[in-house]
């Protein structure tokens, strides 16, 4: 499968569209899966997916394979995720937000936990699925939410005792 995707990416990189949309039905599920975790809105996480593979498209070209194409396709999905959050901020303060029923889009997910996970306040959300889920630092955290590190640090920590409380609850 790696060598099929390596040629598919090779094709896309020379302007393919076919190949380009292999990678795309291949991707399409995990890029989904990040972008609604950090969302927590089906509409929200279609968007940011289909910008980032717009922008995965554009910038295709200069791939130049120094990590993995999963680690940096997954690297534009997170950012396309955190330039909607930070787009759409005013209009994430209504508190009374449907939680939608996520764990057959999410492989290998645990149903309770990725609820828990959606139920977090929106900034509390964020950054703990950039931290524990995706593996940023709270400063490269903080410079795409354009928070401070501390607050970075403390919405991890209240993240972190929301869901114990919730999970322990079940």
């Amino acid at each position: 499968m790696q060598d099929q995707l390596e040629g598919w990416i090779q094709q896309a990189k020379n302007g393919d569209q076919k190949s380009f949309y292999l990678i795309y039905h291949h991707f399409k599920g995990r890029v989904f899966a990040v972008c609604l975790r950090l969302l927590a809105d089906r509409a929200q996480a279609e968007d940011a997916c289909q910008e980032a593979f717009v922008r995965v498209w554009q910038q295709l070209p200069g791939f130049r394979g120094d990590s993995a194409f999963s680690t940096w396709l997954h690297t534009i999905a997170s950012r396309s995720a955190v330039d909607l959050f930070r787009k759409n901020k005013v209009s994430r303060l209504n508190l009374d937000v449907e939680v939608p029923d996520i764990a057959f889009e999410l492989d290998h997910a645990d149903p309770q936990l990725e609820q828990a996970i959606l139920r977090l306040p929106d900034q509390a959300r964020a950054v703990f699925v950039l931290f524990a889920l995706e593996g940023y630092l709270h400063q490269e955290i903080a410079e795409m939410l354009q928070i401070a590190e501390g607050t970075s640090k403390a919405q991890y920590h209240r993240a972190r005792q929301l869901l114990r409380g919730w999970l322990d609850e079940n």
